[in-house]
Parts: C-alpha cells; sequence; structure tokens
C-alpha cells in the first residue's frame, strides 16, 4: 500500500492525497483547489496545480471528502471533466454544502473566463473555466452520503468512518480499515480539526486508534485567543466603530461556517439588548444559501444552540439583519453613508463583494477591517494583517487608514493545544504521521512539539512524495 501527497504539501490549500492497495484500488482523499497567489508564479511547484494532476483520474476508484470547503473540494467538477467515475463518499451535510459551493466557485470561474475573454490580445487563446456549472451537476450526481458514526464499506477490503470533527457544518475526520492477509490496518485522516467550546456545532470527536494518520497544521505553532473574551472583544469593537467613530464595521468571511457564527454572536448580543441599532448586511448569495443549509442540519448542533433554539427559532436572523443577494443591493452599500456592519466574502478578501468593500473604505479612517480567521500572506487579508500601510486593488494605490483589528478566537481550526488534545489518544498506537494542510515553518514547529509529546515518526512531505507502507 501507498500514499501520496497530490495537495497541501507544505502549504495550507489544495488537500489532496492518493492511497494505493495492494490490487491497484486507489481512494483519493480530499480533491481540493489551491487558492493562492503561489499557483500563478512562473517556477513555482504550484503553477497550473489546479490544472494538472499528479495521477490519472480515469484511474481513481473512489473519492472520499472530509468536508465541504473549496480548499478540500474544489477540484471535484474537473475530476469528473477529466474522467473519474467512482463514487464520491460525504456526510450529508458536506453533500448539501458541496451543491451550493461547487455552484458558486463555477459561476466565478465562467464570470472570470468570460471577463479575460473579452480582454484578451488578439491572436491569443481563449481562457476556459477549470469547469462550469454544467461540470457541478454531474458531480453531484456521483455521491454517497452517510452519517456520523457509520462504517460503510468502499472495497471488499476497507471500509470507512466519519466522525465529527467539528470544524464545519458536517465536517468529519476519516477513518479507513484496510484489511491485508492476516492482519488489519487503520488509516486515519484528520481533516480539518475545530475547535472544542465553539458556538453552534459540536466539540471535535477523538478518531479511532490508527496506525498511519495524515493530520492537518494550520495553526501548529500557537495557541488562540481565550473564547470567554470573545463575545466582549466583538462588542467592544462594534461599539467603538459603530457609535464611537460612526463607520462601518467590515468582516471579511467565508460564507461557510464563520459567517453563520459571526451572525449568531451579534444576535447574541442583540437579544441581549446590547447590540447597536445599525444596519447588519451578509452581502453574499453563497452565505444565503448556505445558512438555509446550516438550518436543515440541526444535527450537527451543540447542546448550547439547541437551548438556545428554545428562545429564538431562528440564531442567524434579527430585526437589523438583513442578508444581501442582488449586486445592485451590494454596490448601494458602498454608498451607505452611515454606521453600520457589513459581512462579506472572502475571507481572505482576494475575492468576491469584499474586495469592493475594501476599495471602497481602506481610506476612510473611521471604518474598521476586522479580520477573524487565517489569510494567506500574498492575499490583501494577510497584508493587513502583517500591518500594511499601503497596498493596490483594482490596480489602484490605496492607503490604509482604516484600522484593522484581528480576531483569531474566531479561526475554525484547532491551535496546538487544541490539537494535542484530538491526537491524545493516538499516541500510543500511530506509527507513523505526516503533517499537510499549513506552511512549512509552522509544520516544523508542530512536528517538534508532536515529538517532544511523544509521538514517533513524523514527516512533513513534499508535493507528490510517495511512501510504501
Amino acid at each position: 500500500m501507498t500514499i501520496q501527497f497530490c495537495g497541501a504539501a507544505r502549504e495550507v490549500t489544495g488537500s489532496s492525497h492518493l492511497i494505493t492497495l495492494d490490487d491497484g484500488f486507489r481512494i483519493l482523499l480530499d480533491c481540493g483547489l489551491y487558492q493562492g497567489g503561489n499557483s500563478e508564479v512562473e517556477g513555482s511547484p504550484l503553477h497550473s496545480f489546479n490544472q494538472k494532476w499528479l495521477f490519472n483520474p480515469p484511474e481513481v476508484n473512489c473519492l472520499i471528502l472530509s468536508h465541504a470547503h473549496i480548499d478540500h473540494t474544489g477540484r471535484v467538477p474537473k475530476l469528473i471533466a477529466d474522467g473519474f467515475r467512482g463514487i464520491i463518499y460525504a456526510t450529508h451535510a458536506t453533500r448539501d454544502l458541496s451543491a451550493i459551493m461547487l455552484l458558486d466557485s463555477a459561476k466565478i470561474q465562467e464570470a472570470d473566463a468570460y471577463y479575460d475573454n473579452k480582454r484578451r490580445p488578439p491572436g491569443t487563446s481563449e481562457k476556459k473555466p477549470l469547469y462550469t456549472t454544467a461540470d457541478v451537476h454531474k458531480a453531484m450526481n456521483q455521491f454517497a452520503s452517510f452519517s456520523y458514526e457509520q462504517w460503510f464499506v468502499v472495497h471488499p477490503r476497507v471500509r470507512v468512518l466519519f466522525r465529527d470533527a467539528g470544524h464545519i457544518l458536517g465536517s468529519a475526520s476519516v477513518t479507513l480499515e484496510i484489511r491485508q492477509d492476516d492482519h488489519t490496518v487503520r488509516f486515519g485522516f484528520t481533516g480539518d480539526i475545530g475547535r472544542p467550546n465553539r458556538p453552534l456545532l459540536r466539540d471535535p470527536q477523538p478518531m479511532p486508534e490508527v496506525d498511519y494518520l495524515i493530520c492537518e497544521s494550520t495553526y501548529g505553532d500557537r495557541e488562540h485567543e481565550a473564547a470567554p473574551a470573545e463575545l466582549e472583544h466583538l462588542y467592544r469593537i462594534v461599539h467603538h466603530t459603530c457609535v464611537e467613530k460612526k463607520g462601518k464595521l467590515i468582516i471579511p468571511a467565508f460564507s461557510v461556517g464563520r459567517t453563520q457564527e459571526v451572525v449568531y454572536l451579534l444576535d447574541q448580543l442583540h437579544h441581549a439588548g446590547r447590540l447597536p441599532k445599525v444596519p447588519v448586511f451578509v452581502d453574499s448569495p453563497l452565505a444565503v444559501d448556505a445558512t438555509d443549509v446550516f438550518l436543515d442540519h440541526l444535527e450537527c448542533f451543540d447542546q448550547e444552540l439547541h437551548q438556545y433554539l428554545i428562545e429564538n427559532e431562528n440564531p442567524f436572523g434579527f430585526k437589523e439583519l438583513q442578508y444581501i443577494r442582488s449586486v445592485e443591493a451590494s454596490k448601494q452599500l458602498n454608498h451607505l453613508q452611515k454606521p453600520c456592519i457589513i459581512i462579506a466574502a472572502s475571507g481572505m478578501m482576494n475575492a468576491g463583494r469584499i474586495r469592493h468593500h475594501l476599495y471602497n473604505n481602506i481610506e476612510d479612517w473611521r471604518a474598521t477591517f476586522l479580520i477573524i480567521g487565517y489569510c494567506a500572506p500574498e492575499t490583501p487579508g494577510g497584508k493587513l494583517r502583517a500591518g500594511a500601510k499601503s497596498m493596490e486593488i483594482f490596480g489602484e494605490n490605496k492607503q490604509v487608514l482604516a484600522e484593522v483589528e484581528v480576531m483569531d478566537s474566531f479561526s475554525a481550526h484547532a491551535d496546538r493545544a487544541e490539537m494535542l488534545q484530538f491526537l491524545e489518544n493516538q499516541r500510543a498506537s500511530v506509527r507513523q504521521m505526516w503533517l499537510t494542510h499549513g506552511t512549512f515553518e509552522r509544520q516544523q514547529i508542530w512536528r517538534d512539539t508532536l515529538l517532544h509529546n511523544g509521538f514517533k515518526t513524523v514527516d512533513i512531505p513534499e508535493l507528490g512524495q510517495e511512501y510504501t507502507l
């Protein structure tokens, strides 16, 4: 049996790992899109990553998805278009979220190709989208979904278990039980590990003990802000921006997971009578659809939210809250000259409607940009986190006059201590670990932490590297 690392190797995005059994049966774990500037750099190993494969798609027998984020599912329609005919296994909520997220991704790529082709010089080749909405519809026909804690068979010698990873709605760790001759091997994939004691979702559940483990490492070098201070921290930022400065609070947030969490906390402030009476806008069609999916999957919510639902039937809606779908309504927000809160995608500020809010408000001293999660260094969000004094937006140089606040406590990724807690039961059983889904610098720190805490063999694979087990 072999494992090849086909994405998220010494990088945070593009999750994809290929297991090949001794009889040639191939299992792909995740099929993510690489999101970040390095994919456009000539000479970089990630140049054209999204267009090419390190394997032959028709030879893959099945695909198992850990969760619906695009950096874990975003190349699924291309995999189908390039010849994959197997079954795509996921949790029920991951299937439902994937349907809306992949359609959104396809529409963006179709629009980008359309506008690029309108501007292309004569004689140059036409740009094509990575995949189309038609490819997404084909992909959804190949999904088979299962509940948590339900073993299911993908091969006569392989059964699989999804266990709640607490990262986003429907997220799961993946355990494969593989029979080999006279013994059984357990292979684990953490996917993205969520955080305990967070709003909305249940705490991540430890995986069954495994022999081999692929582990994420996004925040393997640090601890997050303590959760009990989070609501007060958010309140102070809202009050300072909207009441004291009478400005706009702009929150870049991914449409799935983080947006719903922010809205839920604002809902709590509203029902406690503490939220200033300013309009709150969720400016993202995808977030609107994702919120509907959340309300369809109450089985993923934690006990605290179930109790909250007894008093408030919709934790994602209050009087001052408006969900924005249309482009025209989104544009009108840029002309709004009064305090408000705007939540818009994407979280790294490198795509979507948030770029227009950035362009129109970055030079306004009254505005505050609240960054609530990881941003790749080369993205606008990453530059703001690093303290940039100016940046180029839509071809114009803009001065950073707005305030920039950071709240990493909103992160959906476990920090170093939380990941150690999640992995506690693996210490004695796991023979070998591989770290993925993190920058190389953080992975080295996380590896040292694991070795110091009694884990034996911990490797940091390069893109395309293959191991024989």
